[in-house]
């Protein structure tokens, strides 16, 4: 069999460059030459099965084989989500990888892998590319995509939802770049993960979970970790009973007939009311990573990732680190409706992570960073701009201020810290003001693909800096310039200095983004933080049904003492 695959690598080599054939441990693929040339595209791939029907939100199980050539074209293939495209094909089994390999012979080339981001909630591998800097012939690119929404973060605790779906996609992912990358041409031990947004509170995830140890050297973190907008479900079987109340089910305090629901619902039914998910008063993602419980399966993550990063038990690895200054613009399209709830119940908005002992107290809170914000103005058109501070702060900044600080705490020596503001004449103006500011994730699409048609000579040469601090990260584990000019990039401390101040200048700053926002977050993270509710009982009732499952318990006694006496009696 080996030998067929190595006769179908000659055939494609004599036949020319317009194809290659890749031999992997499923059995051969072929790409092409992508429009542009220089870069060969092999397109969705599958590097795992997702499990569907009842079984839909266990672990993804081993890919298909195969004996003749796989043709690996884009055939647009999305995970169910709620807001998708006509175009593409939207299916269960979506678990697919895609492959950019320069035009070359060289081996052993550093491998980035892009997961995407969407909230936990929609999107899929392609929706950033990054060939153009595989096209200099340095790096291979990965992407993918995994399981999102309820379907890829419901989390039980039960044996059929234990939770982490989407998350244990990833780590198959990570297996398969190692078991078939050096195939490619790629190094399977200089492995370099990016990401934005949810990507990269997934990828931040990743790196405290024992389940990837050895599967990558690098992270580039941007906007998002764990905690914060992107971090874990404080209270995942609450948020699942309130999903299938949207849902028109009404039987949600019972535990076992939550399970039923959810693993017989279709999946359309599933996806149809993702806008009930997506903006959510209460900072952190309704349905995202959780802490699981043990029931037998293979756990991706055991304790609160606060815990872990604070006792140091994870692997170090480098990482690039950092967010933008306007980051919050996520939350423009709720505005209007939000500024009337935040001036009747500023409370309901604070971080769902704090933990108050009263709602008096509570309250107090709320006053006071209210206050810090918005001073004796309501919330209302005349503050936007402190509108979008307040979420900058709370869904992104802080939480990457907080968790870096922690893991220097815990000996990360080689995090480099950057706030990215670069605007230009081409940036648009934020409603309601006259300010310009970078906006979430603008700092990763500056490096991925992009038309330059009408941008800007300040825009393409922040292009080129940013690219070459990226792809010397990827090479060297550390961003540099070969522009004398600009400063050099040293790590972190836990006081979050310095960072590197990435605007119109480029300027390495001895001291720690928003330090008065961050200290105003420190002293009511240092009191009231409490993270992920962690239940390792696999039997403990979820609030409201101690009478049906006190039922099932004594149900379960009788059955047992009658076995128990008819084993005896015969």
């Amino acid at each position: 069999m080996w030998s067929f695959f190595v006769l179908l690598s000659c055939i494609a080599n004599v036949l020319g460059d317009e194809s290659r054939v890749v031999n992997t441990a499923q059995g051969p693929v072929r790409g092409r030459l992508i429009p542009g040339g220089g870069v060969y595209g092999f397109y969705n791939i599958p590097y795992a099965s997702a499990p569907t029907g009842a079984d839909r939100y266990k672990a993804p199980r081993p890919p298909p084989t195969w004996l003749t050539t796989f043709e690996a074209e884009d055939r647009k293939i999305m995970c169910p989500q709620r807001f998708a495209s006509g175009t593409m094909n939207i299916q269960e089994d979506c678990l697919v990888v895609n492959v950019f390999v320069p035009d070359t012979e060289e081996t052993n080339l550093p491998v980035h892998v892009y997961i995407h981001g969407g909230a936990y909630q929609f999107g899929f591998g392609l929706q950033e590319k990054f060939t153009e800097l595989v096209r200099g012939k340095k790096m291979i690119s990965v992407s993918f995509n995994y399981r999102l929404g309820v379907h890829g973060f419901l989390c039980l605790g039960t044996e059929a939802a234990p939770g982490n779906a989407g998350l244990k996609d990833m780590v198959a992912l990570l297996r398969w770049v190692n078991t078939n990358i050096a195939s490619f041409g790629g190094n399977p031990d200089d492995v370099t993960l990016s990401s934005c947004s949810a990507g990269s509170g997934s990828l931040d995830f990743l790196t405290v979970s024992s389940l990837t140890n050895g599967l990558f050297k690098k992270v580039i973190q941007e906007s998002g970790t764990v905690i914060g907008a992107v971090g874990a479900q404080v209270d995942p079987i609450q948020n699942a009973r309130n999903y299938a109340a949207v849902l028109n089910f009404d039987n949600v305090n019972d535990l076992n007939s939550l399970e039923e629901f959810y693993k017989n619902v279709s999946i359309q039914q599933l996806i149809s009311r993702t806008d009930a998910i997506i903006n959510n008063e209460g900072v952190t993602s309704r349905f995202g990573p959780c802490v699981e419980r043990d029931n037998g399966q293979e756990i991706f993550l055991s304790d609160a990732p606060m815990n872990i990063l604070s006792q140091g038990n994870y692997t170090k690895v480098p990482r690039m680190y950092g967010f933008t200054n306007m980051d919050g613009s996520v939350r423009f399209s709720v505005f209007d409706t939000w500024k009337e709830m935040m001036n009747e119940k500023f409370s309901d908005f604070l971080p769902s992570e704090l933990n108050f002992d009263s709602e008096e107290i509570k309250e107090q809170v709320a006053e006071r960073v209210k206050q810090f914000y918005f001073g004796d103005s309501p919330v209302g058109d005349h503050n936007f701009l402190s509108y979008i501070y307040y979420n900058t702060d709370v869904l992104f900044a802080y939480p990457m201020l907080k968790t870096l600080s922690t893991r220097v705490g815990a000996l990360e020596d080689s995090i480099y810290l950057f706030e990215y503001s670069f605007v230009d004449e081409n940036s648009p103006v934020y409603p309601l003001t006259d300010e310009v500011g970078a906006r979430h994730c603008s700092q990763e699409r500056i490096v991925s693909d992009g038309d330059l048609t009408g941008a800007t000579e300040e825009y393409k040469r922040m292009q080129e800096i940013m690219r070459e601090y990226w792809m010397n990260f990827i090479a060297n584990g550390y961003p540099s310039s070969s522009d004398p000019s600009l400063p050099t990039w040293r790590p972190a401390n836990a006081q979050r200095s310095p960072h590197m101040s990435l605007g119109r200048d480029i300027v390495l700053k001895e001291s720690s983004p928003i330090p008065e926002r961050a200290a105003l977050w420190d002293d009511i993270f240092e009191e009231y933080f409490r993270g992920p509710i962690i239940d390792t009982d696999p039997v403990a009732p979820i609030p409201g049904a101690a009478s049906s499952l006190a039922i099932s318990k004594i149900t379960f006694l009788v059955l047992f003492l009658s076995f128990y006496f008819i084993w005896h009696l015969n």
